[in-house]
């Protein structure tokens, strides 16, 4: 029997080196996660492709990015991210090789490289007020450079476009001077700089463009005054909009300033609306803006103008492109039924047209926003056309010869909220996907896994038995797994759109440009606000679908009107919407359902009512049953001011609305202004899970944790100490945190940072609250912990109490009692600048958390909860030591293994989302910004499963080897007793 556990424990010890870790190996990237890159709504487009090579263009975005994308297949060459304040503000390319990028409000210059996106120098531009940004590379060259003319901070600069050195610069700080355009007229080397003075006048510079001298300079009054845009009427006469926008003014500006009127009624004799002139770059031809319409003038004669054509249509056009020696030409993108209708034509001949092409358009991608046209050699010498069109879902798409060659995603760089969805059941007999394999197929596929255990696999191997995984991994079927991996993540982008993005593989399964978020006649300024989850069916109501709520609002201001969206999770589809006759200042998701698995909604107004949603007899009654246990806070900001309220009453007389209440105010929380402003604020999930109050401490004593769902963090500092750090002094800057109870106001816990200022970032869990914070004095980043434990249990640490039942356990949690708690806090130095704070989140609490922490380098970096207990000492005792404490050291470790993100970066990194699984010792992590990554994670490793790449045949193979050696060496042993008996 010795001889068999040997033989035992020998292959059990080979079956386990085979998998000796956990770790992520490179055949295992995108089986578990999945990294999605994205550049935002193009703003500014530059082609480059006169060269041979790749044919690429290079965008900027809304989202502050700069990239390099391939013309063939819209792939990323290269990409920056300049930041949250680093706006672009206008882009070009000089000598043919650097991408020019203005930016900070006409403050920094940059030159890109651009084949390989290196920046190649910088160029700080001082400027002493805010003004509109010029940029322009000018053609003529000086000393084998071409110069860039920038106008920004109401200063004009001449820069290298070789070094970046500023060649020379002149302030045109008039008081009350607006520059409107600066440009060069064509071969001449006087760059004019032109404005209105006031409301009145119009005023002009001339700058020799090689030395920066002023060679003229002319003001005129003009008695009707300017509104608006100034466009080109020609190359010498520019237009604008008097006072009332009722008139057209054409402005010769060369010689001596002079205008001419004309009445735009006799124009376009039917237009209504507001008018104002379209910034473009079209040469002799400009556009005028209606409500309704969009009409193209061009001048005539001598200061008569004729209108080319009108547009009732939404349409788009682009800037003039130089295509041929002495012709330029402009597209015209318009909307006809479902399809797209480009039409190019010559900017000096709008009867002809170089190109008409139509095509099929998704509805769910909206109107076109913008058009950049490029021009290409056909085969035949010919001129071609294409297209670079940005959509109202803020995708980008190219269009040449009649066809999408591809398209983007975009709208997916700016998300600004996130919610989760169930997939459905499965049923039975019926497969989700048919896969056919046959034997070749079979025993290939054998044979390479066979190569891989061996390590024998070569490069192309290892790529196809990673296909093999991708293929056969069951991660992206329409159908919940046993785990809970498989989800929707139903997120809202800043363009109005829903996308459900599968958590298997980031699919997009549907999108939908909601309605409601478009604007219109009745809406001018909608924007998107939050999902909630409106309908989640329970196991007995599984054929429903669940739908989920997206309140928006219809305006800017706090007074603006609210409209509801209830879409199907699972099609897409919306269900119904509907436009409110109050305003929503505040929404509140009640833990209240009625018998269809509604979810109860108390909406809050700006005047302080709260609605009912859904609007039904049963969910009020279900609602009046928990009329007196409803409280919540809202944060005056602007006045430093927390308040409590509660619902009062019905609206009564005032409205004859049953679902409307009166609010009252229970309690408020006034910060005095000269000393603290409110910076961040932070409350526990909803929907944690706490496994238990208890907790066992070192010396097998028992505390208590303080679980509260009304604990509410706010942190404040010194009014200096608002500002970027480093622009104030430790004696000047101060943080305090409290935790407050919302339901009546006390503040339980209240703790100052002097020398200490934001910004701060939070979160809560459970009884713990973590925040990070800059320290002054240190010159260093700080993160601290505070432990909350209830002392009116303490008592329940005897064992005959506990026995007689003279225990409080089960005594309900008041927040009206007093609470008798005992904070534990500690401090430690974080080496890295936070974006944004997250804690993993299980389904019955039991796994250990972990903090998700987004670095400034847009990263995820999880970090052991433990490494923050502030019961951590220098000399740990041995019961301590046995409970898991860890000894204490000033800073927390970041363990380059810890990064969830692994080597990739998250540009942009907004927020990170936590969703429990059914395995309870893992958890999904998506993390978003401008681009969006989806992994998941074990903080406890997987002690209730087996990993994805367990051999199971191996153990099969084991288990028989194990009966096989148990069986000879029973017949071996029975053969040597035989034998020693017969000795």
């Amino acid at each position: 029997m010795a001889m068999v556990l040997r033989l035992s424990l020998f292959l059990t010890v080979l079956l386990l080196s085979l998998n000796p870790s956990s770790a992520l190996y490179d055949d295992q990237v995108g089986l578990m996660d999945w990294h999605q890159q994205y550049i935002g709504k193009a703003k500014h487009v530059v082609f480059h492709t006169q060269k041979a090579g790749r044919k690429r263009v290079v965008v900027s975005t809304e989202e502050n990015v700069i990239a390099s994308l391939d013309l063939r297949r819209g792939d990323i060459f290269w990409r920056h991210a300049l930041g949250a304040t680093d706006t672009v503000d206008e882009m070009d390319i000089a000598l043919g090789k650097y991408v020019i990028t203005l930016s900070s409000g006409g403050t920094i210059l940059r030159a890109w490289n651009l084949p390989d996106g290196q920046m190649v120098w910088e160029s700080l531009l001082q400027g002493s007020k805010p003004s509109k940004k010029f940029l322009s590379v000018m053609n003529f060259k000086m000393d084998k450079d071409n110069i860039i003319f920038v106008f920004g901070g109401g200063c004009l600069h001449a820069v290298s476009s070789i070094d970046g050195e500023v060649l020379w610069r002149k302030e045109l700080t008039t008081e009350s001077l607006q520059i409107q355009q600066v440009f060069q007229p064509v071969d001449s080397d006087i760059i004019y700089a032109v404005g209105f003075v006031g409301s009145s006048q119009f005023q002009t510079y001339q700058f020799n463009a090689k030395t920066g001298e002023l060679l003229k300079q002319s003001v005129a009054a003009f008695h009707g005054g300017f509104s608006g845009e100034i466009s080109f009427a020609s190359d010498d006469i520019l237009v604008a909009l008097d006072a009332t926008g009722s008139h057209l003014v054409l402005i010769l500006y060369q010689d001596e300033i002079s205008f001419h009127q004309t009445y735009i009624s006799d124009l376009v004799p039917d237009s209504s609306g507001v008018e104002r002139i379209l910034p473009t770059k079209l040469t002799g031809i400009f556009a005028l803006k209606t409500d309704s319409s969009v009409v193209f003038l061009r001048l005539i004669g001598e200061y008569k103008l004729e209108v080319v054509e009108k547009i009732n249509s939404a349409a788009a056009f682009s800037d003039a492109l130089s295509f041929s020696e002495g012709q330029k030409a402009f597209g015209l993108v318009q909307h006809v039924g479902s399809r797209i209708q480009l039409v190019v034509k010559l900017d000096n001949d709008w009867n002809s047209n170089l190109l008409e092409e139509s095509v099929e358009i998704d509805p769910q991608k909206g109107l076109v926003q913008k058009i950049f046209i490029n021009n290409y050699m056909r085969t035949d010498k010919s001129y071609g056309f294409r297209a670079l069109i940005v959509m109202e879902d803020h995708s980008l798409m190219l269009l040449q010869q009649g066809v999408i060659v591809w398209t983007r995603e975009d709208g997916l760089a700016s998300i600004i909220d996130v919610t989760t969805a169930e997939l459905p059941v499965e049923k039975e007999g019926v497969s989700v996907s048919k896969v056919e394999h046959n034997l070749f197929e079979w025993l290939k596929g054998h044979i390479l896994k066979l190569k891989g255990t061996l390590m024998l696999a070569s490069p192309d191997d290892i790529a196809a038995i990673q296909a093999m995984r991708l293929k056969s991994s069951e991660k992206s079927k329409m159908t919940r797994d046993h785990n809970g991996f498989r989800k929707l993540l139903i997120v809202l982008s800043g363009a109005g759109k829903l996308f459900a993005l599968h958590t298997g593989d980031g699919r997009v399964v549907w999108s939908l440009l909601l309605p409601s978020l478009r604007r219109s006649g009745s809406c001018q300024f909608p924007t998107g606000s939050n999902i909630y989850q409106w309908q989640v069916p329970h196991h007995h109501a599984l054929d429903e679908n669940p739908s989920i709520l997206v309140v928006s609002r219809c305006g800017l201001g706090s007074d603006a009107l609210g409209v509801l969206s209830f879409v199907d999770s699972y099609t897409g589809k919306e269900l119904s919407s509907l436009s409110l006759a109050h305003s929503i200042a505040q929404v509140i998701p009640l833990p209240l359902t009625d018998s269809t698995e509604q979810r109860l909604h108390l909406l809050i107004d700006a005047s302080g009512r709260a609605h009912l949603y859904p609007k039904t007899s049963e969910a009020f009654k279900i609602f009046q049953s928990e009329f007196p246990n409803i409280y919540w806070y809202s944060i005056d900001a602007e006045k430093e001011i927390i308040r409590g309220h509660a619902l009062h009453s019905n609206c009564g007389l005032e409205e004859t609305d049953e679902y409307c209440f009166n609010t009252r105010e229970l309690w408020s929380i006034v910060f005095p202004s000269e000393s603290e402003k409110i910076i961040s604020t932070a409350t526990r999930k909803l929907n944690e899970v706490v496994h238990t109050q208890a907790k066992v401490i070192a010396d097998q004593d028992v505390t208590f944790k303080y679980i509260s769902r009304n604990l509410l963090f706010v942190a404040t500092v010194a009014p200096k100490g608002d500002c970027p750090i480093g622009s104030v002094t430790p004696e000047e800057s101060w943080l305090v945190v409290y935790l407050i109870d919302t339901v009546t106001g006390r503040i339980l816990h209240r703790m100052t940072h002097l020398g200490s200022q934001g910004p701060v970032h939070a979160v809560i869990s459970e009884n713990w609250v973590v925040y990070h914070y800059f320290n002054l004095r240190a010159h260093k980043y700080e993160m601290s912990v505070i432990e909350i434990y209830d002392q009116s249990r303490a008592d329940n640490k005897d064992v005959w109490k506990l026995l007689l039942g003279k225990h409080n356990l089960t005594t309900p949690v008041s927040s009206y009692s007093r609470p008798e708690v005992v904070m534990k806090s500690q401090s430690y130095f974080f080496t890295h600048s936070v974006k944004t704070m997250s804690v993993t989140s299980t389904a019955k609490g039991i796994t250990s958390k972990q903090l998700l922490i987004g670095t400034i380098g847009d990263q995820v970096l999880a970090l052991d909860k433990r490494y923050l207990d502030p019961r951590r000492s220098i000399n740990p005792t041995q019961a301590e030591k046995e409970e898991g404490i860890i000894p204490l050291t000033d800073s927390l470790p970041i363990i380059p293994q810890s990064y969830v993100t692994h080597s990739l970066q998250v540009e942009g990194l907004r927020g990170i989302l936590t969703v429990p699984t059914k395995l309870e010792s893992t958890t999904l992590v998506f993390a978003y910004g401008v681009d969006l990554f989806l992994t998941r994670i074990a903080p406890s490793r997987t002690y209730d499963s087996l990993t994805e790449d367990f051999s199971y045949a191996l153990l099969l193979i084991t288990i028989v080897a194990l009966i096989a050696a148990i069986f000879v060496t029973w017949v071996l042993s029975e053969k040597k007793e035989l034998r020693e008996k017969w000795r």
